[in-house]
């Protein structure tokens, strides 16, 4: 049985922890620092920082954060938002990132995916795929969800494990923080097209969610934010309730 982790996404915008409904109305949640530790705590396997104005304004990813971040971390930390080079990459990594996020910048370049797993190794890039439902299919979305591309989701993320990545960070955009449950049939659709990782992201409202992710979706990680931060559960309790339904996670017993 294969172990499912459960990854903490932490947005953050000018140094500073956000949550929003549909990538909107963000709200400020706290120090990244502070946050990543305490989610280590709670027994977290991982966690991600995602720059959300990065690649929008045109910054690099916010590496004193990181920094400060991996010296404290000893779980994975996942670093994405303006990367848009092999050098960039390259930095995040120095700086003390385990694995980097490559999402605008690989959609207007996919060689960059190959570029980075051939400077780095597949096992450090993580292709986040933002997708909204249109008719019977997803399209791909970059910039923090306000730019469509001519892409299919799916035919995206095909590519992107071809290219080198090794993992697929999948995030439903109609469900981000809606608290709904993650978009299973996208999740589905893309965890059944290719044989790297993939994390489903956007809509987890309880553990039940993260249940219906792993055997229904396909996925083999989950990505939780806004429960944690405003305190509806802990990552503790969501590990809990997943063992009791019979799913295999480290530090927690049915």
């Amino acid at each position: 049985m294969s172990t499912r982790r459960v990854i903490v996404c932490l947005d953050v915008k000018e140094g500073r922890v956000v949550k929003g409904v549909r990538f909107q109305a963000l709200e400020d949640k706290g120090d990244p620092v502070a946050l990543a530790e305490r989610y280590e705590a709670e027994g977290a396997d991982e966690i991600v920082f995602l720059d959300v104005a990065a690649s929008n304004e045109k910054r690099a990813t916010m590496l004193d954060v990181v920094r400060r971040t991996a010296e404290r971390l000893f779980i994975p930390l996942t670093v994405g938002g303006g990367i848009s080079s092999v050098e960039d990459a390259i930095r995040a990594l120095r700086a003390g990132a385990d694995k980097v996020g490559v999402n605008s910048a690989a959609v207007r370049r996919p060689s960059l995916i190959s570029g980075i797993a051939d400077a780095t190794g597949a096992q450090c890039v993580v292709v986040s795929i933002d997708a909204k439902r249109e008719g019977n299919s997803w399209r791909v979305f970059t910039h923090g969800g306000q730019r469509a591309a001519d892409l299919d989701a799916v035919a995206w993320a095909v590519e992107a494990a071809k290219r080198g990545a090794g993992e697929i960070l999948l995030t439903s955009i109609d469900r981000d923080g809606a608290r709904t449950g993650y978009d299973l049939a996208l999740t589905k659709a893309i965890s059944s097209a290719v044989s790297v990782p993939v994390i489903a992201s956007g809509g987890a409202g309880d553990a039940a969610h993260l249940v219906e992710a792993f055997r229904e979706g396909g996925a083999d990680a989950a990505l939780v934010a806004g429960i944690l931060h405003d305190g509806t559960t802990t990552v503790a309790r969501l590990k809990s309730a997943l063992a009791v339904a019979g799913l295999d996670v480290r530090g927690a017993a049915a």
